[in-house]
């Protein structure tokens, strides 16, 4: 297992990191997505960290808080060390039914860090992130009680999901001006089947220093390999929950490509989506959910699949996002000075 920096701060995180969205859920909408009981998210928990992944995500709204609560028992069962486990949680989504009980008001952040630490049975959480964008609440408020928490120690870092490129820059400049607690982080969707982030948000990332947290990464399991485009699907998530949304003509085609490639390398087609997302310099750590310890297990693998550049080339060619403006102005209009700056690298 590799080791990356997350954004400019001086945390180390696994690449591969445990999602939790499985746990807890019931007859519900977090039903559809997993019903893990405790024994089972032990299982997971214990294969995510002998295989070195020493990062687990999770949010307060997942399962209305029985998937903290569940992470939380885990690590306290399994002898879990706190130095030794990265800790994300989120917040923004709705905990109640009262008008304050959502969103990202200093209220509803202080309250929540309060309750996720107590159901995960911790003094502070590694990773606190808005888990969504709030337009009630100003943003300098979002920020300021985020810093709050830092400052009180009841959070050690704290990152984004979700958000737009120009609310996260908007952000950092409201950080650095006030000097609050820097945004270290971004949990976003990105696949082979949704190239969007590449438009504003992957440039910004890296201009900025953000670490970049992918979710979904075989977009729902429609990359996973299960699905055929004459129409026969095998069981899983995305037969009842067709989220996240793709143009599936493109991803059948990637689909196609990375079966290819799987075949070549002796790798799943799972193992090849994850594989490319671990070779995009901007990436700092891909979530792997799991309902399974074998299939949590086999994707874990990934980290040891190899693409070479004529895979990525391939993959690339058939997945690419079209042309829009100003990207092709930007491009056409910096052609000159992009080649000398590749001139002096030479």
């Amino acid at each position: 297992m590799r080791y990356r920096r997350l954004g400019q701060s001086g945390l180390f995180v696994s690449e591969l990191c445990l999602g939790t969205m499985t746990f807890g859920g019931s007859n519900d909408f977090w039903g559809q997505i997993g019903q893990l009981r405790q024994e089972e998210a032990d299982a997971l928990v214990r294969t995510a960290l002998d295989a070195g992944i020493n990062f687990i995500d999770t949010a307060n709204i997942y399962a209305g808080g029985r998937s903290e609560q569940i992470l939380g028992q885990s690590l306290r069962s399994l002898g879990v060390a706190r130095e030794d486990v990265v800790i994300a949680t989120k917040v923004n989504g709705a905990m109640g039914e009262g008008p304050n009980a959502r969103g990202s008001s200093r209220l509803h952040i202080l309250d929540q860090a309060k309750a996720s630490l107590k159901r995960l049975q911790l003094d502070h959480v590694d990773l606190y992130q808005i888990h969504g964008f709030d337009p009630a609440t100003p943003m300098v408020e979002q920020l300021e009680a985020l810093d709050t928490l830092v400052r009180q120690g009841l959070v050690r870092y704290v990152g984004l999901s979700n958000w737009a490129a120009w609310q996260i820059v908007k952000a950092v400049g409201i950080a650095e001006a006030r000097r609050l607690a820097p945004i270290v982080s971004l949990q976003a969707y990105y696949t082979l089947a949704g190239r969007d982030l590449e438009r504003e948000i992957v440039p910004m990332l890296s201009a900025e220093n953000i670490g970049l947290m992918v979710w979904s990464p075989l977009a729902g399991g429609f990359l996973s390999g299960k699905f055929d485009r004459d129409g026969r699907t095998a069981e899983g998530r995305r037969v009842e929950f067709d989220f996240p949304p793709v143009d599936k003509d493109r991803a059948y085609d990637a689909v196609d490509n990375m079966r290819s490639i799987a075949a070549e390398k002796g790798c799943t087609v799972a193992q090849v989506a994850l594989a490319w997302l671990l070779h995009q310099r901007v990436v700092t750590s891909v979530i792997l959910g799991a309902k399974r310890p074998e299939q949590l297990a086999e994707n874990i693998g990934a980290a040891e699949v190899s693409l070479s550049d004529e895979d990525l080339a391939a993959l690339d060619a058939v997945t690419r996002l079209p042309s829009e403006y100003p990207g092709w102005m930007l491009e056409r209009q910096g052609e000159h000075r992009a080649r000398q700056i590749r001139e002096e690298r030479a």
